[in-house]
């Protein structure tokens, strides 16, 4: 590991970074034809979670095809491979998920591609992030950049719903070197800066009713159990300060105008700044199915799509003032947002992370995504002018808690 370096000399080269940025945002659109077919070979290969391995052989591929070292895919189904650094020990981690959300109905996989935008399913999230990883050796290589430090660059598999993060959890729990720092990338939004992540617990709650209860003059039914769950699960007090909030995500039951259904199940996450306070009320919510199973005489169960655990480094750390100083000099306005996916492996884990978006778009998680083409190349200089600010050592976690801020005279200038 590199010893860190003196508040000047950090200033200094993200000064040098800075003033590069509108040149690297106009060479990156030299790989503009290589980045849109890897979105459309990659977009084109349906990836519900559990079923991502087109895509991520189609990866390895590519990563196989820009010379990258120790490419492989593990047994979680991640494909990764390594672009050696010139002189560090260090290892950085750029990733995105390979997973996509499941859409209702039947979506067409093939992509509408014109001058100013790019549509399809999944193309925002996270066809493009992943896409950009792709591309990435071939980004440098364009670029003529060469990091001092190690990067992997990691498609991960399995992080959406039911998948829980298995695939980077995976990936953390079994690399060998330590990772200095990670970006994780989203297609959008662009100006998006993630640096903490939400508790999190997310489950669905399943109702069954005998068939015995069935009856054509009997009003009990799967949907007037759920309906009764629903409503005290909204009487739950909810705090305001920290952030805390239950989300009613989807309800399923009956198929018809003229039979009780038996069956039915709500989705539902609640969200929370609050150590503890996620899994108070899974707890609670709980407790109402299982009274309510009790009154009605059928069968409720809840059960937990996945946890996370609130954390995340503070404003003050060097990595989130940098990103909000690269961001700034592109002309793009940070969005701080919480995350609730990859990045809380990052964070569970004590490594310096942020998530990050590309371009703009709109429809999301919806059958046809859409984004915009001409903001992808911003969104690339972003990632490059981070990880370079990574690479020459402006991450160091000692400064976060200093009274006088290395980057302060940078941002202000801003």
């Amino acid at each position: 590991m590199e010893a860190a370096m003196d508040p000047d000399a950090i200033a200094r080269h993200l000064s040098e970074i800075l003033s590069h940025l509108p040149a690297t945002q106009q060479q990156v659109r030299g790989i503009k034809e290589i980045l849109l077919a890897n979105l459309v070979m990659i977009a084109e290969k349906p990836a519900p979670t559990f079923e991502e391995r087109d895509r991520l052989n189609f990866v390895a591929q590519r990563f196989t095809e820009s010379h990258l070292q120790n490419i492989s895919i593990d047994e979680a189904g991640n494909a990764q491979g390594i672009i050696p650094g010139s002189e560090s020990e260090d290892f950085l981690l750029l990733m995105a998920h390979a997973d996509v959300p499941a859409v209702p109905g039947e979506a067409p996989t093939a992509l509408q591609v014109v001058p100013d935008r790019i549509s399809g399913p999944g193309v925002a999230d996270n066809s493009l992030g992943l896409a950009a990883i792709t591309t990435f050796p071939e980004i440098l290589k364009i670029l003529n950049i060469q990091l001092k430090s190690n990067l992997v660059l990691l498609g991960a598999s399995k992080s959406l719903g039911e998948g829980d993060l298995r695939g980077i959890n995976f990936f953390l729990d079994n690399f060998k070197y330590p990772i200095k720092a990670g970006l994780c990338v989203e297609g959008v939004h662009l100006g998006r800066l993630s640096y903490s992540c939400l508790g999190v617990v997310r489950g669905e709650i399943e109702c069954q009713l005998p068939e015995s209860r069935l009856e054509w003059n009997d009003s009990s039914n799967a949907i007037v159990v759920l309906h009764d769950i629903i409503q005290r699960i909204l009487a739950i007090p909810v705090p305001s300060h920290p952030r805390t909030e239950i989300i009613l995500g989807s309800i399923r039951s009956g198929n018809t105008y003229n039979r009780a259904p038996k069956s039915g199940s709500v989705r539902f996450e609640v969200r929370s700044e609050q150590v503890g306070m996620a899994r108070s009320i899974r707890y609670r919510i709980a407790e109402i199915a299982e009274e309510v199973a009790a009154r009605s005489h059928c069968e409720v169960d809840v059960r937990l799509i996945a946890r996370r655990r609130p954390g995340g480094i503070p404003f003050s750390h060097p990595l989130v003032q940098a990103s909000r100083a690269i961001l700034e000099s592109l002309e793009v306005k940070p969005r701080v947002s919480p995350s609730m996916g990859d990045l809380s492996a990052l964070i569970s884990r004590q490594i310096p992370g942020v998530t990050l978006g590309i371009t703009q778009g709109e429809n999301l998680h919806e059958a046809q995504e859409d984004i915009l083409i001409e903001p992808i190349f911003t969104g690339l200089a972003q990632l490059i002018g981070i990880l370079q600010a990574i690479d020459a050592g402006v991450i160091d976690p000692t400064l976060a808690d200093k009274e006088s801020d290395p980057l302060a005279e940078i941002n202000d200038t801003l």
